[in-house]
């Protein structure tokens, strides 16, 4: 992508010589660098062009080169200069400059995902969470279990309890939601769609002890005298007074630990590692793991913030987040390109407003029920 290009785009523009699709762009972009006010008109536009590109020129040196596939048009390859560093201004309070290209609506959209989970006690019982009013849910051996006005579910202990109890519970989220935990202990969990956790209700003895399924964010409360350990399939994470996120979702590349804030200890069958704020540890299905470094840290705890944000990332992977988080499936017809995908949409958008962006690149989308086919 060149200067020349996105001049000649503006240009363009100025003389009333773009398609739809290409105004709408480049007025999404004047809209980012310019002040809240009236919508542009061409004069304005090429007033302010040359300090705006400028701008927008820098910011791309500054990130690298970045791509989102085969530049058929003026219209992609601007694109490929927002989703550079993250403006989709396409999702909010523009939907009506959105171009449609070529998504295959479906007679009835697809919402995003809610709070919503099933907690299952140590006796059996199960409790939808979403259908349960604010306020205490249940009690079991000296736990109190209240259901908060903000999406979570929060665990408080008697110190008998703490010392005695040896129940288990399990909180699971399905596709399609997120909830937030805070354990006895004060350590706050926050759940991607389609994982759980199993958890004491109160902790004893010489540590805790947690298991996750699928993804999750954790704040700990640290306790040198009581380590915090997370153990996923392959793979325990102890707490050294600790903030990280660990995806261990079965259909990825393998157990993803990132580490935000503090240290963790990473045991598995090669022995163990220690990271710093920053690093990844990636251990692989075939039992080759890899420390990685000076990781987006936003991109890998976007979805925290309702976002989806991605830097480098196939369609695959972001059509898997895309199906847990709507609670969809995905069928992939055809060859499947090896473009990568930059940028930010808000998880809160229905599922047809994310795939208009990705159609830009030029993937069709149909939608069929629950079904997101992609050609």
């Amino acid at each position: 992508m060149t200067k020349k290009r996105i001049e000649d785009l503006l240009d363009r523009y100025n003389n009333g010589n773009v398609t739809e699709e290409e105004k709408a762009l480049v007025e999404s972009w004047y809209n980012h660098f310019t002040p809240p006010g009236p919508g542009p008109d061409p004069e304005h536009l090429k007033q302010d062009q040359k300090e705006s590109l400028q701008r927008l020129l820098a910011d791309i040196d500054n990130r690298g080169h970045r791509r989102i596939g085969p530049w058929y048009t003026a219209a992609a390859a601007i694109l490929v200069l927002f989703t550079a560093f993250g403006i989709y201004h396409f999702i909010a309070g523009k939907k009506n400059r959105l171009p449609e290209y070529a998504v295959k609506p479906a007679a009835k959209e697809i919402a995003p995902g809610t709070n919503k989970a099933i907690l299952t006690l140590a006796n059996g019982t199960t409790i939808n969470i979403s259908d349960t009013k604010n306020g205490q849910v249940a009690t079991q051996a000296g736990v109190t279990i209240d259901k908060t006005g903000d999406g979570q579910v929060k665990y408080e202990a008697n110190v008998a309890a703490a010392a005695s109890t040896e129940a288990i519970n399990t909180i699971s989220v399905p596709r399609g939601g997120k909830y937030q935990l805070v354990l006895a202990d004060g350590t706050k969990v926050w759940l991607n769609a389609a994982s759980s956790l199993k958890f004491p209700a109160a902790f004893s003895g010489s540590e805790r002890v947690v298991e996750l399924t699928g993804e999750a964010y954790f704040e700990v409360a640290h306790n040198a005298k009581q380590p915090f350990k997370v153990k996923t399939a392959g793979q325990i994470v102890q707490d050294l007074g600790t903030r990280f996120n660990v995806n261990s979702y079965t259909d990825e590349d393998g157990i993803a630990t990132t580490l935000v804030e503090g240290s963790v200890k990473i045991y598995d069958a090669k022995g163990q590692t220690l990271i710093r704020p920053g690093q990844q540890y990636l251990l692989k299905a075939n039992g080759v793991s890899e420390v990685k470094n000076d990781v987006d840290l936003d991109e890998v705890t976007a979805w925290k913030s309702d976002m989806f944000q991605f830097d480098n990332a196939n369609i695959q992977t972001i059509m898997r987040q895309v199906a847990r988080w709507y609670d969809i499936d995905v069928e992939f017809k055809g060859p499947v390109p090896d473009y990568t995908y930059h940028g930010k949409i808000s998880r809160n958008s229905n599922a047809s407003q994310v795939l208009k962006i990705l159609a830009l690149s030029g993937i069709n989308f149909a939608i069929e029920g629950r079904k997101i086919i992609v050609k």
